[in-house]
């Protein structure tokens, strides 16, 4: 529901009489002010058929004249430019001369900073009325609206009242109100009521005078109160011996223009700041504060990363997001890292880059209307806030910079700044980040493919920071495509692994557990914004290390990664328990509730096929959760989890929620297994790596566990199905991501009426695939994933023919064709003994047998005949088959009349030795929670 508005009338005539006969006198009105909103109330009496026919503003600032006179003289209206309206206390008598000569009837202060004569005032036959912030007799003076925030009114509003020779006491017109909320201050409270409610306000004050019914309802003095005026510095400094909550109100009240001010005692400094985004904060636990002196408070301030905590008197915190100093504005939590900082760092530009800042330089000359030097400060200038509209949209427009914002222009002022903002978001191919960008000190490697280059750290991330492994130890990463060495990355020691999990632990015992779940919801949500922004450097990176097509990799590895991101997102404020009705032990009564609560430590360890999707399928539940995590990406293709890496930190997330140790399975991969404060562990990969890894788990500290393990999933096609579409999703079945997929149809059973014609279709739909480079757009099958895989592909087709199988196509690698291709292979006449039948290829191996249709409960024991259960498919028009199918098949997820068909609401995940536990859906969630049971009687 809206704010309430309350308007108070009492009628009053403007007509006037002569002879005994009434009429109206047609308004003519002086507008007397300046700024946006004096320029909207202008275009709304202009739209109402009022006549305005005079506008009087300021002078022009450095050649820049005010928005009420551009907008005056847009519509040819006479106006007149006043330095001042007085000297030495005496009305300017060419001013007076000027005024008088439109012959205004009627004058209107929408809001004005100059002092108008008595003169003026009650020259016009109707009067004159103005515009004041506050409800009257409250906060008369020159900084209403603060006082009415730093006095913590429940109410604000605005009065449009009769002006008279003192200072806001008029009769009132007419007042308007609004609640103050408790997230309000100076800028909110002026853009979402005062301003827009104000300036209707203003025409329809004039629209009553007009009508003759406007009221002039005399002030009261009781309450009425005179407040200091906040443009003098001397009234800005904040109290900081009181309570939190009047700390509060105050820098909320001064937020944006000017900023509260206080001053920081640093190593024999006295350092100005000024405050901004300030909030309750019920925090106690500050874990690992650093403690900063605040000049006249009796007590210390606390800097964590996520902003400045000041105690009040009463012991209450209050949290500050934002700190200016000079110019500058910083975040809060910052203030250690940059209070010795005084000047930009240089960029080196590229010459692209500098043809760059010859233009933005000539968009701000073009605003500012002055040269323009590393060190000019924008608002310093004169700018306004259309400038910083006109400057934003400029930027975005001619440099393609669509993430630049307002914002971005208030945390760097100066142009050097600003500049490096831009550059820096042109380096990342204008994605950003929603806002400020943060400034990374990470080795990395620089990937220039696909048009872009694109920057990937090589080193842990740890505590919010990239740090090396001990003793500086690295791993080559290897491009498949060519299998040339990309970078090397770190390689985690047990010590490293060991901080990465205090970290977690201390992030989830401090920081993380005063996050809200919907404050949680909102970093996920913003972290997905990021990928999608950098959905094709990510991508990229995925075709370059891990071998995947590009176009697929955009659509599904990270496509998907987004969806998983956003959906759990939503999850985070809908985690909740039950009430259980119980029996009591009478006469009393029992009410027993359950809590979902996250675990805490989490470690995961992903597979290297889908290495972002398999990340964001564990991880983005276990966030939403309310877990902190490390995860263990593959060794062989860690890079787009570095690049995420980054991403959070952009997003928000404070240290120690995510962390990520690249290195070996045997070394880092067993260091999480081990972990006593590990308490659950997220797996996908082989069944043998999975069962030494539950061993582990269990004789650490028995840690929970999900097991995303091997596949043989089989796909039964039936005759009496679509034939065309059953082979078209018979090899994406096989051939989907070359093959590395978990639930990749590891064995058709095709009934055999139609098998010949099947196999047929297959080949001549195999030689139609483009094998070769996964960054071109045409290409359908890329590169396997390491030369180790490659090998046992080769190994396992050795296999298929020694035993007998028909090899019908492929088996070895491309021909003529540099990297790890290998050859979409079909082996037809497979018998269930074989090696091939049972065991899993993960490769682009498509395994055939045949069966007669007469039996369809061997059929089916034939299909489960293996030790795997991950998922299953049949393709048939028989409803009464495939419900027969899915009774009767053991697997995790059954496919009917499709195949790879997997959704984040879905649930995901096998039985037998395939696994347990779930990834995506609501269930995955229950992985990473805890329930707890509570009994009261009472």
């Amino acid at each position: 529901m809206g704010d309430q508005v309350k308007i108070t009338l009492f009628r009053f005539s403007s007509q006037k009489t002569t002879n005994g006969n009434h009429h109206h006198e047609e308004l003519k009105i002086a507008i007397i002010g300046q700024s946006n909103f004096a320029a909207e109330v202008l275009e709304l009496l202009l739209e109402r058929d009022h006549l305005v026919v005079g506008v009087f503003t300021i002078a022009d600032k450095a050649n820049r004249e005010d928005v009420l006179a551009t907008t005056a003289r847009h519509h040819r209206i006479p106006v007149f430019k006043f330095s001042a309206w007085r000297r030495k206390g005496v009305p300017i008598p060419e001013v007076l001369e000027q005024y008088r000569s439109v012959g205004a009837n009627l004058n209107v202060l929408p809001f004005c900073s100059q002092f108008i004569p008595m003169e003026v005032i009650d020259g016009a036959g109707y009067g004159s009325i103005c515009y004041h912030p506050s409800i009257l007799p409250l906060h008369r003076g020159a900084s209403a609206i603060s006082w009415t925030l730093i006095e913590g009114d429940e109410r604000a509003g605005f009065s449009i009242f009769w002006a008279d020779d003192g200072l806001d006491t008029g009769p009132i017109l007419l007042q308007k109100q609004c609640t103050v909320y408790g997230e309000d201050t100076l800028d909110t409270l002026y853009k979402r009521f005062l301003y827009p409610e104000g300036v209707t306000a203003m025409a329809e004050a004039v629209d009553m005078i007009a009508a003759g019914n406007a009221p002039k309802i005399p002030q009261t003095e009781i309450g009425a109160s005179y407040d200091p005026a906040l443009f003098r510095e001397e009234n800005q400094y904040i109290n900081l011996n009181q309570p939190a909550v009047r700390i509060f109100n105050f820098i909320r009240g001064l937020d944006s223009v000017p900023g509260a001010l206080a001053i920081v005692e640093h190593e024999g400094r006295e350092i100005p700041i000024r405050l901004y985004g300030a909030s309750l904060s019920a925090r106690r636990n500050l874990v690992g504060a650093k403690t900063i002196r605040l000049q006249g408070a009796t007590g210390v301030a606390f800097v964590t990363r996520e902003g400045m905590f000041i105690s009040g008197s009463d012991g209450a915190l209050v949290r500050v997001k934002r700190l200016k100093r000079g110019n500058r504005v910083i975040p809060a939590g910052q203030w250690f890292e940059q209070v010795d900082e005084t000047k930009v760092k240089p960029l080196v530009l590229s010459d692209k880059e500098q043809e760059q800042d010859a233009l933005l330089r000539s968009i701000w000359k073009s605003i500012l209307k002055v040269e323009i030097e590393t060190e000019t400060d924008f608002f310093a200038c004169g700018a306004g806030s259309m400038d910083v509209v006109r400057l934003v949209e400029e930027v975005k427009e001619t440099l393609e910079v669509p993430t630049i914002s307002n914002e971005t222009l208030f945390m760097a002022p100066m142009y050097g700044e600003f500049l490096q903002e831009v550059i820096q978001r042109l380096r990342t191919g204008g994605g950003g980040d929603c806002g400020r960008i943060t400034h990374f000190d990470y080795k990395q490697v620089v990937l220039k493919a696909n048009r872009r280059q694109i920057s990937v750290p090589t080193q842990l991330f740890i505590n919010g920071q990239f740090v090396d492994a001990e003793g500086a130890k690295t791993l080559p990463i290897i491009n498949p495509t060519n299998e040339q060495v990309i970078c090397e990355v770190a390689s985690a020691s047990i010590t490293n692994v060991d901080d990465a999990v205090r970290a977690a632990d201390e992030a989830f015992r401090g920081v993380w557990s005063a996050v809200s779940a919907r404050e949680r919801g909102q970093l996920m949500y913003k972290l997905a914004d990021l990928m999608e922004q950098h959905k094709e450097e990510l991508a990229t990176i995925e075709s370059l290390d891990s071998g995947a097509v590009y176009t697929l990799a955009l659509k599904t590895h990270v496509g998907m990664s987004i969806d998983a991101w956003r959906y759990y997102a939503g999850w985070t404020d809908k985690i909740e328990g039950s009430t259980i009705p119980v029996n009591p032990a009478r006469p009393n009564h029992v009410l027993t509730f359950t809590r979902k609560e996250p675990i805490g430590v989490c470690a995961l360890i992903t597979p290297w096929n889908y290495p972002l999707m398999m990340l964001s399928w564990k991880m983005a539940a276990c966030i939403a959760a309310g877990n902190t995590v490390v995860i263990k990406p593959a060794q062989v293709c860690p890079l787009t989890a570095l690049k995420f890496a980054e991403l959070t930190v952009r997003a928000g997330f404070p240290p120690g929620v995510i962390n990520v140790v690249t290195g070996t399975g045997s070394l880092a991969g067993q260091a999480l297994a081990d972990h006593p404060l590990v308490r659950k562990l997220g797996f996908t990969g082989s069944t043998p790596i999975g069962k030494r890894i539950m061993a582990s788990c269990a004789e650490s500290n028995i840690k929970k566990c999900s097991m995303e393990l091997g596949g043989k999933s089989p796909l039964v096609i039936f005759a009496d199905c679509d034939l065309e579409k059953a082979v078209r999703l018979g090899m994406s079945s096989v051939f989907f991501n070359k093959g590395e997929n978990c639930i990749a149809a590891g064995r058709l059973f095709v009934e055999d009426r139609i098998h010949d014609e099947f196999v047929r279709k297959v080949l001549k739909g195999i030689r139609t695939m483009k094998i070769g480079d996964p960054l071109d757009r045409a290409t359908a099958h890329g590169p396997q994933n390491h030369r180790a895989h490659l090998e046992k592909l080769q190994e396992y087709c050795a296999i298929g023919l020694k035993e007998g199988a028909t090899l019908v196509y492929g088996g070895k690698r491309v021909a003529n064709l540099e990297g790890l291709f290998f050859e979409p292979t079909v082996f037809t006449n497979v018998e269930d003994h074989m090696y091939i039948a049972r065991e899993e290829s993960f490769g682009p191996i498509m395994v055939i047998s045949k069966f007669h249709a007469s039996d369809f409960d061997a059929m089916v024991a034939r299909a489960n005949s293996t030790e795997y259960g991950l998922a299953s498919g049949v393709f048939t028009k028989d409803i009464q088959k495939a419900l027969r199918f899915v009774e009767q098949v053991e697997a995790g997820t059954v496919f009917v009349n499709t195949y790879n068909k997997t959704d984040v609401a879905a649930p995901f995940g096998g039985f037998k030795q395939s696994g347990f536990g779930k990834d995506l859906g609501k269930e995955a969630l229950n992985e990473y929670l805890k329930t707890k049971c509570v009994t009261i009687e009472y």
